[in-house]
């Protein structure tokens, strides 16, 4: 059988029904697109409780990998770039201008192609070989697609990219470098509609959703998402924080992270989950959550966000019952002071994140100010992914670079008059 020893199967989490190990990507059947939800693998819980012990991660090396009886691949045939265990940094001058001295951010711009979209690579793809697949498909304009595309040149499988028309970039350039035929459809649902197609008809292996209403990403991927509550504990000296903030889109990582918070609760490695926050731009699982839904629908879209990678107008039944499971809470953040985060943050943390990494600053600034985050509160935010992804946007709003000749006074003046910095003093 595919899959690690401790690996048992999937299981719909809204209606219970369980599934074997197999390859199963299109959500439950039984609640089917009236209540589209992803599956979750099922594990052996009493041998990872025999086998997950703190004392044994010392001598594993510093990867996600190094919690591998809580992954569904067998760790020995894992593809891998060495993703994970990114830094957890004290952002205490950041903290300070948010009214939360205790923030921390979990840096995932530190993974092989640079975003948290590693994790779910690494584990879906090593899925994929296991499960005899032939040719790795992703729709994608952006993180999910790069990291893809260098999975499967890792495992040695052909890369499919089918994206939009229009779509250009750093990101662009980085799946096609790895090797990926990157397409782009002139309709954007058309992209979908031919990943789908591909999945039922040939058989391709899809690492992102692919039909609407969406469920998610790879059931199997996104338990690489554990792997992130699992460093945060250990990285604290095993201490949960208060609060964990993410941007959200589908909410692949609010899911996942929540089940790792939730398998150390059960193991008792940590008293309580900490409250999960998914920041978000358009407000679909805000919306649901104070409705009382089971679950999401799609939102109106009533302004374009530079945070495109979280841009989407409709999350998924797991993030709602992540949050509502963990006490936690979803934050419409707008788009006014976004790049003014971004280069606050970049300036005083040293942290160049993209757009959507500071959504969650935003978010965590609103709640301070509610007073539902206290000041003593440890809060840790995650920064999904370097803001090199999406330099553009970054410089129309730095300007043109002043040109100037070589006399020191003009340079003195120059960077008083631009930048204000008193270089004489």
């Amino acid at each position: 059988m595919a899959g690690s020893r401790f690996l048992t199967g999937l299981a719909c989490p809204r209606c219970r029904a369980a599934f074997p190990v197999e390859a199963r990507f299109d959500g439950c059947p039984h609640c089917g697109r009236a209540a589209p939800v992803n599956l979750v693998p099922v594990y052996d819980e009493a041998a990872q409780r025999e086998a997950f012990r703190r004392e044994a991660l010392a001598d594993r090396p510093p990867t996600m990998w190094r919690y591998a009886e809580m992954l569904p691949a067998a760790a020995d045939g894992a593809v891998t770039l060495g993703e994970g265990f990114t830094p957890l940094l004290a952002a205490e001058r950041m903290g300070a201008r948010l009214g939360v001295p205790r923030l921390w951010l979990k840096d995932e711009s530190r993974n092989p192609t640079w975003s948290f979209k590693d994790r779910l690579a690494s584990v879906a793809i090593s899925m994929a070989r296991e499960l005899g697949a032939s040719v790795i498909g992703s729709s994608s304009s952006g993180n999910a697609g790069a990291a893809a595309a260098a999975y499967a040149a890792r495992a040695g499988l052909p890369c499919v990219v089918l994206t939009f028309e229009g779509a250009a970039g750093a990101m662009m350039t980085q799946m096609r470098a790895y090797g990926a035929m990157v397409v782009a459809t002139r309709d954007k649902a058309d992209r979908w509609r031919l990943l789908e197609r591909c999945v039922r008809e040939l058989g391709w292996y899809p690492t992102t959703p692919y039909f609407g209403p969406p469920v998610g990403s790879n059931a199997y991927g996104v338990d690489g998402y554990k792997t992130l509550a699992y460093e945060i504990v250990e990285q604290l000296g095993w201490r949960a924080p208060d609060w964990c903030v993410l941007p959200v889109a589908y909410g692949d990582a609010l899911a996942g992270m929540a089940r790792g918070f939730e398998d150390l609760h059960r193991l008792g490695i940590i008293p309580a989950v900490p409250r999960l926050v998914a920041a978000e731009i358009y407000g679909s699982l805000a919306a649901a959550d104070k409705a009382g839904a089971d679950i999401v629908g799609a939102v109106e879209k009533d302004h374009d966000t530079v945070a495109v990678s979280i841009g989407t107008l409709q999350s998924t039944w797991q993030a709602l019952h992540a949050l509502r499971r963990s006490r936690g809470l979803a934050v419409r953040v707008g788009d006014a002071d976004l790049m003014a985060l971004q280069a606050e943050l970049a300036a005083a943390e040293g942290v160049y994140a993209e757009p959507s990494s500071v959504v969650p600053l935003a978010a965590v600034r609103a709640l301070r100010a509610q007073g539902t985050i206290a000041e003593d509160d440890t809060v840790v935010t995650l920064v999904t992914a370097t803001g090199l992804k999406d330099a553009d946007a970054t410089a129309r709003r730095a300007g043109a670079i002043p040109v100037i000749g070589g006399d020191l006074d003009t340079l003195f003046d120059t960077i008083g008059s631009v930048y204000g910095f008193a270089a004489r003093h």
